[in-house]
């Protein structure tokens, strides 16, 4: 790579894509470390509201560390979750990951309660909340934005794809329209987005991936996850994976390492990727099946390739 092409990039270091580590070394003035919160929130594709069963895909269990009780209170949980991390990093601060379900699912009182106490913590200094673009509103938005005064706040979309009728059969509950109205909402209020997205899901090929990258390349999305499908025991689409194999891609690691460098090359250089791919307890996946790789020989396999290539994120971007 020459330093005119390294001098296109928005980013200030010599890795081939727009990580998050060395986001957050330059956005906080420390280690920070996430830790997870279940506080108890359902969705509405699971309530009734909207329907039942939830995504077909989703089972929390295989994301949800062993503090995370719903039956405990956020100040425990927090406490838990650092007197774990504590052992491994003596100095850092924390945030607080409101991860399972979604967690804007609620009144606007009961959300204020959450947050608050979260944020009482001393250790805390901001909020990761995750939800669905469908369950914010101009109220609660608001609200983020007045605690984005003096906290570090994001809201994390579960966008999962760009294609309605995807979202329709994955039982999603709500359409890509709700996705990009939510995010220019909370892009109005200044809010830091992040955009969680599957790889792999029923009935979509490369080129419908790819797409997902140009599609999101055009919204003020700040950071994005990315993983694979993973088939999980006990889901609805694990009985579609058995009855249906033929609509699912099959990965090996490398098929996904080729993928990930084509999506990188389409996406918006801007966009900052969080997560290449996701971990679940080998007694609970049924399918992609990779030898319990792990995500940091994953991301060594892609910037391995991106170096092999002479390419990088958004070079392909228009």
């Amino acid at each position: 790579m020459n330093n005119t092409e390294q001098n296109t990039y928005p980013w200030n270091h010599d890795k081939r894509y727009n990580d998050y580590t060395n986001f957050s070394k330059k956005h906080f003035s420390q280690r920070v470390q996430k830790i997870s919160i279940n506080a108890g929130f359902t969705c509405p594709n699971r309530d009734g509201s909207k329907g039942t069963g939830g995504c077909t895909y989703c089972n929390n269990n295989t994301f949800s560390p062993f503090y995370c009780k719903p039956s405990k209170s956020i100040t425990q949980q927090l406490d838990e979750g650092i007197n774990f991390f504590a052992k491994k990093y003596k100095a850092q601060k924390y945030l607080a990951y409101f991860q399972s379900y979604t967690n804007t699912y609620a009144p606007i009182e009961k959300l204020k309660k959450l947050y608050t106490e979260a944020l009482s913590h001393p250790d805390v200094i901001g909020l990761v909340i995750a939800t669905r673009p469908d369950c914010v509103n101009e109220k609660i938005l608001d609200y983020l934005q007045q605690l984005s005064q003096n906290n570090y706040i994001v809201i994390e979309y579960g966008i999962e794809s760009t294609n309605n009728d995807t979202l329709k059969l994955v039982n999603r509950c709500h359409t890509f329209e709700d996705t990009v109205l939510a995010i220019n909402m909370a892009a109005e209020r200044n809010l830091h987005i992040g955009a969680h997205l599957i790889l792999g899901l029923p009935n979509e090929n490369h080129e419908s991936i790819v797409n997902h990258a140009k599609i999101l390349s055009k919204l003020p999305i700040e950071t994005l996850k990315l993983h694979q499908l993973q088939i999980i025991k006990n889901t609805a689409i694990a009985k579609q994976f058995e009855e249906s194999p033929e609509i699912f891609l099959k990965f090996t690691p490398q098929d996904y390492i080729n993928l990930i460098i084509i999506f990188l090359e389409n996406l918006n250089p801007k966009i900052i990727i969080e997560r290449f791919i996701s971990e679940s307890p080998l007694d609970m996946l049924i399918s992609p099946h990779w030898n319990g790789m792990k995500n940091f020989e994953i991301i060594n396999k892609i910037e391995k390739q991106l170096e092999k290539r002479n390419t990088w994120q958004g070079k392909l971007y228009n």
